[in-house]
């Protein structure tokens, strides 16, 4: 029995927001056929306004 099939099966993404040094401050799940800007636009929307951003 393979551990990670290949056959298109079910998935889910796990978008994070971490602070300067990793620990995660946010996080966001969507299906795996989700594109990744729909996680991240979600995420970063959540964010207070930031005085600048890198």
């Amino acid at each position: 029995m393979d551990r990670f099939p290949e056959d298109g099966g079910m998935n889910t993404k796990l978008h994070a927001i971490t602070d300067s040094i990793g620990r995660p401050i946010r996080f966001f799940i969507t299906a795996g056929q989700v594109s990744d800007y729909t996680g991240a636009r979600a995420l970063v929307g959540s964010l207070p306004a930031a005085d600048w951003l890198l």
